[in-house]
């Protein structure tokens, strides 16, 4: 190869690795071309799975700021540059190596950190993306609606009350009228005492007035008796 192709097939990696968010190397001694075109469907948007030559990945890895990868960099490499959702990337590496045991996982890195077999492995493990947003959206919508019967409660504890009111006055009509079905108690009339007189005493009279009276009623008259004969 020509030195500007090197050159022009480095800058191409390098740009691969810098708009990537991370990169899984392979090596995929084994696989048939068929073989390799079914897993560049598999991993579909994710990911940009690429042929490449080592000593030229070498250069790129360096140039892009990417370590780790010398010792991962031996016989026929294939590396899959995630630009999409990396637990699918992931996922699909892992099911199709399953299928396909020639297809073997070196390790790689996500955001600028190494990772081995068994850090992809745990990546692939994880929920996607999509589950993680539709478990969020569940959350948040039970919370919504959690608040909503908050905020209706309230409204509803009255319209219950009413009710029960409602159903209790249909079987003692005199709740409504503020009783509890038995006629109010009436104040007991006030006896007279022995002590009271029966009859009251004219109102002004007085001991002094009844002695004025007296007075002035005229004087009984003695009888005459007979006179004594000499």
């Amino acid at each position: 190869m020509a030195r500007p192709d090197k050159t022009a097939a480095v800058a191409e990696i390098v740009e691969q690795f810098n708009d990537s968010a991370g990169a899984v190397l392979t090596e995929y001694r084994g696989l048939s071309v068929k073989q390799l075109q079914d897993l560049r469907r598999a991993l579909g948007e994710n990911a940009n799975y690429a042929v490449v030559k080592n000593t030229l990945t070498q250069i790129a890895a360096k140039e892009a700021g990417v370590e780790g990868f010398d010792a991962l960099l031996t016989g026929p490499t294939a590396i899959a540059f995630i630009n999409g959702d990396l637990v699918e990337a992931a996922k699909g590496l892992r099911d199709f190596a399953k299928a396909n045991p020639a297809l073997v996982i070196k390790g790689g890195y996500v955001d600028g950190a190494p990772m081995d077999t068994k850090d992809i492995a745990k990546l692939a493990d994880l929920e996607s993306r999509e589950v993680l947003l539709g478990k969020l959206a569940g959350a948040m919508l039970a919370s919504l609606s959690q608040a909503v019967y908050l905020l209706n409660a309230p409204r509803a504890q009255p319209a219950r009350l009413a009710a029960a009111l409602q159903a209790k006055a249909e079987e003692d009509p005199s709740i409504l009228g503020g009783g509890a079905g038995e006629p109010a108690a009436t104040a007991e009339e006030p006896t007279p005492t022995e002590d009271a007189a029966v009859d009251a005493e004219p109102e002004g009279t007085s001991e002094a007035a009844a002695e004025d009276i007296a007075e002035d009623a005229p004087a009984e008259t003695a009888e005459p008796t007979e006179a004594s004969t000499p």
